[in-house]
């Protein structure tokens, strides 16, 4: 068979092929799998795409982006999306007055309740009280033992406001003081207790129990 051209030539010419072998025969490393040293790596997403940069976290709070809207808005003129962001923050200001109060009803209920226990505990000794000022109106707490123990029992109760009603001299008043008797006395002017019959208490300005009392009355 004819041949056209230099035979010479033909013999030349350099055979190509392509190595479709995915490990490098003399490096035995995976091919495709490398990149540059330089080249940045793009991450990609599952479908391919690359991925976005994250949100910046400090962009504020809901309330200041709305007032950044409303201002931008109305800069630019009337907008329809204006009154839906307006709508929008007055319910996040309700939403958050509403949740100052809730909070403070909160705090307040729970004052409440820790008063109402505490003053139940205190309730619940004024019998033992009573006992020791008899105690000692006799004699029997002048030293010793028990008569510590009292001690530090009453500074205890002190601790929680807790104070006695048992001062003689002073003007009668109805709302700390029960009166069970009235003595006429030519040295007093006005209604004053005379003699205490037993104590009363009050913590802080609450009183707890009324002071049981002799009125010395003008004759």
């Amino acid at each position: 068979m004819p041949h056209h051209g230099n035979e010479e030539e033909h013999e030349s010419e350099p055979v190509s092929f392509r190595d479709n072998r995915k490990i490098d025969p003399e490096t035995g490393e995976v091919r495709g799998q490398q990149k540059d040293a330089g080249e940045p790596v793009a991450e990609e997403s599952a479908t391919g795409e690359q991925a976005a940069p994250a949100a910046d976290a400090s962009e504020g709070d809901a309330l200041a982006q709305a007032e950044a809207i409303l201002n931008e808005a109305g800069a630019e003129g009337h907008n329809p999306a204006v009154d839906v962001v307006a709508e929008l923050r007055n319910d996040l200001l309700r939403l958050q007055a509403e949740y100052v109060n809730y909070r403070r009803r909160v705090e307040r209920d729970r004052d409440v309740a820790r008063d109402q226990a505490v003053i139940g505990v205190l309730n619940s000794l004024m019998p033992v009280l009573d006992d020791i000022d008899a105690a000692r109106q006799h004699g029997d707490l002048a030293d010793g033992p028990f008569a510590a123990i009292a001690g530090k029992l009453e500074n205890v109760l002190k601790t929680y406001e807790l104070t006695r009603i048992d001062e003689v001299g002073v003007a009668f008043d109805p709302n700390v003081h029960e009166a069970l008797m009235q003595q006429p006395s030519a040295d007093v002017q006005a209604d004053s207790v005379s003699q205490i019959l037993r104590a009363g208490y009050r913590k802080g300005e609450r009183v707890l129990r009324a002071a049981q009392v002799i009125v010395a009355v003008p004759e």
